[in-house]
């Protein structure tokens, strides 16, 4: 499986609370949700980000709650991949749950920038900054995790 988009980056320790604000968790509409994705720190995020579009962080993205709304608001929005050199552990299991590819690589979270161009091979984990023409390895997910993302998530690979 291979991703292709333009980066949005963000610093460390983004919280659950500003992927997705906790007034919005009244819906279970992913596109309600993916209409107010990271409004809390970036207000233009949803008018800029495109399908296949890539958020690169810092360290312990996704931490705070753990809500199952934060990766399923960025998947939504078009995001096909979260690069960051850690994750909180509960926002690192519901992105697979859910079906949205995560890579652990601090070079690449460090090294990317805003704007750039990043192309993504999951299977090996090599993720290229096209912009810059360098490439960072991130340690691919076993098959069986490939299966569940690339399925579109746990209940989805069980099911098809």
């Amino acid at each position: 499986m291979k991703a292709k988009g333009t980066v949005h980056k963000y610093g460390d320790d983004v919280n659950t609370d500003v992927i997705i604000p906790a007034r919005y968790l009244n819906t279970s509409s992913h596109q309600e949700l993916a209409a107010h994705c990271m409004e809390d720190i970036d207000k233009d995020f949803v008018k800029r980000v495109q399908p296949g579009d890539i958020v690169v962080a810092g360290k312990n993205f996704g931490c705070g709650s753990s809500r199952e709304h934060a990766p399923i608001a960025l998947k939504a929005a078009g995001v096909s991949c979260v690069i960051a050199p850690t994750f909180a552990r509960i926002f690192y299991r519901n992105s697979i749950n859910i079906g949205l590819p995560i890579l652990e690589c601090p070079d690449a979270a460090q090294a990317i920038e805003a704007g750039h161009t990043v192309t993504l091979d999951f299977d090996t984990g090599l993720i290229t900054d096209e912009s810059t023409g360098e490439s960072f390895q991130a340690q691919p997910f076993p098959p069986f995790i490939q299966n569940i993302v690339e399925k579109g998530g746990l209940l989805e690979s069980i099911t098809k």
